[in-house]
């Protein structure tokens, strides 16, 4: 089958990170028997979605190059489509559906090399590491990643195939998404004083975390980024039941996006201080019960490969890309990198096109990465 051919197929599943992705993954599963390939799946606590991992053997058992990628995909709620979001579209030389540059292209690439990639006398072994839940704070890669070290596989390289217009990344941000739940007391408020306004202080802490941001702002960058300092935003709110009732109860999330010479830790550490020796004793200055909850929803660790190390001067040799070139937008990446694998992001389509209605990968791309991705795999041995 072709890599259109297989991102039709791939398009059609509605992996939307809430739903299972079985049914894709044992697609997948199937194909690769054909080839007599043969994969480990692996669940998460559900049993509805599950981690892919498969592997071409070569003469030797360790130093292989991983294909990693995700597939989930974010919801089409309330986006206004052209076509169905769930049916590849081809049109002025391009492929329209969710997906189909986040990032089903890159896998449907790699399922069509299979053939070619069995044509190679391959001295190290490829690893398929297909996940779940990427969308959702890279929860899949965990298990996929920990498998993958309890079978000793010992890859040597990684490629993260995200959309980057066949480009290789070098890093990415990291990011951290908190729940905060802000505890006060209600009352008539003809009767101020007596309660302890959740909102309110809710709004003093957002205003304290806009202080903060900008003086991540103010401290540091790295112009190789395309935002080149660490945000730090609130991005949802909710709050209050009826126009004359002191609220005693706000929501709010935040996250947080740190380059990699920046403490993910250090950063959630001073938030932390602000709330235990600033915020709370305010608060219970009215109410002595109030309460502040801060919840860590998602945590992605940022990625910076070895500009110098071998696999990423192979990238740029393969891709004939040499420029530094780093993301806000955070992978699984920084999973594998933390696990000691080297590796780079470079797939086909724009993160331009990511999460959008009529999302869409141009043929040149995916024709592109088809011949990036089996020289590298010829290169790598």
């Amino acid at each position: 089958m072709t890599s259109i051919e297989l991102l039709s197929r791939l398009i059609a599943f509605d992996t939307t990170s809430r739903n299972p992705n079985l049914s894709l993954i044992q697609f997948i599963e199937n194909y690769l028997k054909k080839y007599d390939i043969s994969s480990q799946l692996i669940y998460d606590e559900t049993g509805g979605k599950a981690n892919l991992l498969a592997t071409i053997p070569g003469k030797l058992a360790e130093n292989g190059l991983v294909l990693s990628g995700h597939t989930d995909v974010v919801p089409v709620d309330g986006q206004q489509w052209e076509t169905d979001p769930f049916k590849a579209t081809i049109k002025n030389d391009r492929v329209y559906g969710r997906g189909t540059s986040d990032m089903k292209g890159f896998i449907a690439v790699v399922l069509a090399l299979i053939p070619e990639f069995l044509k190679i006398s391959l001295q190290k072994p490829l690893h398929f590491a297909f996940s779940y839940d990427e969308e959702v704070g890279c929860i899949g890669a965990h298990s996929l990643i920990h498998t993958m070290q309890k079978l000793n596989l010992n890859p040597a390289a990684c490629i993260v195939g995200e959309p980057t217009k066949c480009e290789p990344i070098v890093a990415h941000k990291g990011i951290q998404v908190f729940h905060c739940k802000l505890h006060g007391l209600a009352t008539h408020s003809s009767l101020t004083p007596e309660g302890c306004n959740a909102i309110e202080y809710a709004a003093q802490f957002i205003t304290w975390l806009k202080n903060y941001a900008n003086q991540l702002k103010r401290n540091m960058n790295d112009v190789h980024f395309d935002v080149p300092y660490t945000t730090l935003t609130s991005n949802v709110i909710n709050g209050g039941t009826a126009a004359n009732i002191i609220p005693s109860y706000c929501e709010f999330f935040f996250e947080y996006r740190e380059l990699p010479n920046d403490s993910a830790e250090k950063i959630k550490n001073t938030i932390q201080d602000y709330i235990d020796q600033t915020l709370l004793p305010s608060m219970q200055k009215d109410f002595d019960d109030a309460k502040i909850e801060l919840i860590e929803k998602a945590k992605v660790p940022s990625f910076e490969a070895n500009q110098d190390a071998a696999f990423t001067r192979l990238m740029q040799d393969v891709t004939n890309i040499s420029t530094i070139k780093k993301v806000s937008y955070a992978t699984e990446a920084g999973l594998f990198q933390r696990a000691n694998i080297p590796t780079i992001i470079c797939g086909p389509g724009s993160i331009e096109e990511a999460h959008r209605p009529n999302e869409f990968v141009e043929i040149e791309q995916l024709n592109r990465y088809e011949k990036i991705l089996l020289e590298l795999v010829k290169a790598f041995q």
